[in-house]
């Protein structure tokens, strides 16, 4: 039992003592960034889903 006691002071240590945390602006600029990244990726899945469903739709307008 002390093992785990132990494990958890340790963490809590480390969590407060030992971690650098980021300011709440580098907070909100990352978050932005990862927001621009998330858009841009859907917007290109989302292209290349109706590039193919046009392509296939075609080609099953052939037979």
């Amino acid at each position: 039992m002390s093992k785990i006691r132990n494990y958890f002071r340790e963490s809590y240590y480390e969590l407060t003592e030992k971690v650098s945390w980021p300011t709440w602006q580098e907070l909100q600029a990352s978050t932005m960034i990862v927001l621009v990244a998330t858009i841009i990726i859907t917007l290109m899945v989302w292209g290349m889903d109706a590039v193919s469903h046009f392509v296939l739709t075609q080609y099953y307008n052939l037979l």
